[in-house]
């Protein structure tokens, strides 16, 4: 059974960094797009970052690429996202999600709707 765990939210003051984790399991990684997602409170779902399948190129939207940084443990198949100086506009659920067929370059330009597979999120929340 495909599966996808996201971990490593909290409460943090602005400034802080933090590492959120996705755990995936159940299907071979390799041969998925993956990518992270934020549903901040009252806007819509926004892309932050994609990986293509194989671990190949990391793809980020124009804006974004910066404080946020995507990687892969190739050893435990998890994947990570560095988040840095964060702000209170950070605050927000974060999900990680993988599609077998999705492009990552076409990903990053909207707001994930063809991903298939999603976590169920962990909750960032940015505050002084």
């Amino acid at each position: 059974q495909l599966e996808l765990v996201e971990s490593g939210g909290g409460l943090v003051q602005p400034g802080a960094s933090l590492r959120l984790s996705c755990a995936t399991s159940g299907f071979t990684l390799d041969h998925y797009a993956i990518g992270w997602f934020r549903l901040a409170p009252g806007a819509e779902r926004e892309t932050l970052s994609c990986m293509e399948t194989d671990g190949g190129q990391i793809y980020y939207p124009r804006g974004v690429k910066g404080r946020f940084t995507m990687s892969r443990d190739n050893a435990k198949d998890w994947v990570y996202l560095q988040i840095d100086n964060l702000k209170s506009e950070d605050t927000g659920i974060y999900y990680c999600a993988a599609d077998p067929g999705e492009l990552c370059r076409s990903v990053v330009r909207g707001q994930g709707y063809g991903m298939d597979f999603w976590g169920k999120g962990t909750l960032v929340t940015v505050v002084s």
